[in-house]
């Protein structure tokens, strides 16, 4: 699908998707211990604001650009420096601002105040929207982000804004050192220290799945399927990163053998995000569960979104080779090599496929053999989507 998505919008013209861009919040405190809210502040609008269905540019895409501008996360920008940063990245607004936290006298931070004062610069229109402004215990730190994103949404997109009740309703508070231990890790320079600090944002409140997504991963980059699927399963719908949890704990159950599980999360994915790479591993795992149709319409979704990754073809011809239609099978063992004619294993299947000799059970060359994607291109996806939109 995402293939010919592509090509209709490079069809339809040059109109790009409108895209928002979230800097860090500078810190007006005297502390630089403190930074880290700032940090917090720009996660939580990001957060929610994709979670509502807007394209928010990521964290990653935004240090890529201080490095290209050659400029130091964590410093106060100047306003020229922060419309740079977004033509940089073609965003067509950009939410930033500042904070300042009033100690309580005592030693106990958490009674402290916190102000914030919001800022969104429309830059295709060249012009500032209304600052508002949003003052709370820092206790109060997790509402007091949810509410800045009902403002900031009430200002981008005032038609399709939620109501204000349902959409705090939706965020309910986590606690303050389970928001800073998730910062820190993300903040942290070593793989140990992000985990650590993850692991204790998690534990700390056990109904925060910012942490469990990120956790999920880790695990999932080393290979503890186990592990990985504990964590991503944690993962809940509010969370804009839970279809790509759903992803990966489906790749997860097959690598464990829980073609079931891996089934039901491939569909659940698939349903919203009509993905090549779903498709694909969905087919996979139906193929596993000798479910040979309902494999051959899924490896089939996916080879009409990308007709040339040889992949696809290949699965098609390994379902129909299993199950004895070797004219199939060879139509599309043979379309894997000319596409790949350096393939050994679709042209010993191609062979055995021409011979008509088909699968021998317990020989472990031709058990087991479906090919799975592990890349997951939903961002790309919504992106495409939200450029069609523009053209009409």
């Amino acid at each position: 699908m995402l293939r010919a998505l592509a090509v209709i919008a490079l069809l339809c013209g040059s109109l790009r998707a409108e895209t928002v861009l979230v800097l860090p919040f500078f810190n007006q405190s005297k502390s630089a211990s403190l930074d880290w809210i700032g940090e917090s502040i720009a996660e939580s609008l990001h957060d929610s604001l994709t979670s509502e269905g807007l394209l928010v540019l990521d964290r990653e895409d935004r240090l890529e650009a201080y490095r290209r501008l050659s400029l130091r996360s964590g410093v106060e920008l100047t306003h020229a420096s922060v419309i740079k940063i977004a033509q940089s990245l073609d965003a067509s607004s950009v939410i930033f601002g500042y904070f300042d936290v009033t100690p309580a006298g005592a030693q106990d931070p958490a009674a402290a105040s916190l102000r914030v004062d919001v800022r969104i610069l429309d830059l295709k229109q060249l012009r500032r929207f209304p600052d508002f402004m949003e003052a709370r215990a820092l206790q109060d730190l997790a509402a007091l982000e949810a509410h800045l994103a009902w403002q900031a949404l009430e200002r981008l997109t005032p038609q399709t804004a939620p109501g204000e009740q349902a959409f705090m309703r939706a965020r309910p508070p986590v606690r303050l050192d389970a928001v800073e231990s998730y910062i820190r890790g993300l903040l942290a320079q070593t793989p140990e220290q992000r985990q650590r600090f993850f692991i204790q944002a998690a534990r700390l409140d056990e109904h925060y799945s910012q942490p469990c997504f990120q956790l999920g991963m880790t695990y999932w980059a080393n290979k503890d399927y186990q592990d990985a699927a504990n964590w991503l399963s944690r993962v809940d719908r509010s969370n804009p990163h839970f279809l790509e949890a759903q992803f990966f704990l489906g790749l997860c159950g097959y690598y464990s053998a829980d073609f079931a599980g891996a089934e039901r999360a491939f569909q659940l994915v698939a349903a919203t995000v009509p993905l090549n790479e779903v498709f694909n591993d969905l087919g996979a795992a139906q193929a596993r569960r000798n479910e040979s149709a309902e494999a051959l319409a899924s490896f089939q979704k996916a080879l009409e979104g990308d007709d040339a990754d040889p992949d696809y073809r290949f699965n098609m011809g390994y379902v129909y080779w299993k199950t004895g239609k070797f004219t199939e099978a060879v139509a599309s063992l043979r379309a894997v090599l000319e596409r790949n004619p350096s393939d050994a294993e679709a042209t010993t299947l191609l062979g055995r496929a021409l011979k008509h000799d088909g699968p021998r059970p317990g020989d472990p060359k031709t058990e087991a053999r479906e090919r799975l994607k592990t890349n997951y291109e939903e961002a790309a996806y919504r992106q495409l989507q939200a450029e069609l939109h523009a053209q009409h």
